[in-house]
């Protein structure tokens, strides 16, 4: 017991030292059993490829630019579909939570179209646009905009109104009090419901491309099927994994901790 206590304090002092290593140690033991089976020959090679047949492939796709393209469709799709839910989510968001009318005439509408999953447009989409850009667009928009809408609502319905009161009798007209205290109020949870309308939408841009795409990540993936190729397979699910995982723990979680501190929701 005194030997995990050690290690552990030992681990905890590292990864506060070093952040970084937080984000790979815990991969090492995965890497580790990955490559005993591997090589162990459980399964055929074929089926089961290891680390380093992965590394291979990685480069190889690379050096080729088959890759880096992808790669780069993909992330176009996602922020181009990602923006325009934003545009769309925020200010229905707060047109929703501002206003009783608004809320009664599309709150009910909202959670119709919520529970029809985003791949279900898909059939009608194809007949509509056919595969291409449009499609893809349109099912990462769909999938951004609710987190995003739900949870402006709930920001904006959460600061309290007497703060609005309070500036109006100071002779803050309607817009400067929606811009210096409900929109700041509400900020923590708008991050919040972008973080996660970009995760679904990463999920939904994948799933697409697998369906209807000509390139990107998921194309790839769904290409190598045919090939039998489980190594560019495995090479994709891996990246999808590192890319979130970056692109949240890096970039998203950080501003929502320190949105969050700003505004007084949290601590530390």
């Amino acid at each position: 017991m005194n030997v995990i206590l050690k290690g552990w304090s030992a681990y905890t002092r590292m990864t506060a030292r070093w952040p970084g290593l937080a984000a790979v140690i815990p991969f090492i033991p995965v890497v580790l059993l990955w490559t005993a089976i591997s090589e162990a020959g459980v399964f055929p090679r074929a089926f089961f490829p290891g680390p380093g047949d992965v590394v291979r492939s990685f480069f190889t796709l690379t050096y080729k630019g088959i890759l880096p393209d992808y790669l780069q469709d993909s992330l176009i799709r996602l922020i181009t579909g990602a923006a325009v839910g934003m545009a769309i989510g925020i200010p229905l968001g707060i047109l929703i939570g501002t206003s009783r009318w608004a809320h009664r005439a599309c709150w009910p509408v909202l959670l119709f179209f919520q529970a029809i999953g985003d791949i279900a447009w898909l059939p009608i989409l194809l007949i509509w646009f056919g595969f291409g850009l449009t499609t893809m667009t349109f099912v990462i928009v769909y999938t951004v905009l609710f987190p995003v809408v739900l949870n402006t609502v709930l920001g904006v319905e959460s600061v309290p109104r007497d703060l609005a009161r309070a500036a109006r009798s100071l002779g803050a007209s309607r817009a400067r009090v929606l811009w210096e205290v409900t929109l700041p109020g509400a900020l923590p949870n708008i991050i919040t419901g972008l973080r996660n309308g970009l995760g679904y939408g990463w999920r939904a841009l994948i799933a697409v491309e697998i369906i209807v795409g000509t390139s990107g990540i998921g194309f790839m993936m769904f290409d190598a099927r045919r090939a039998g190729s489980t190594v560019e397979i495995i090479l994709g699910m891996i990246i999808l994994g590192l890319l979130w995982y970056i692109v949240d723990a890096w970039i998203l979680a950080p501003i929502e901790r320190a949105t969050g501190k700003r505004w007084g929701l949290v601590t530390s």
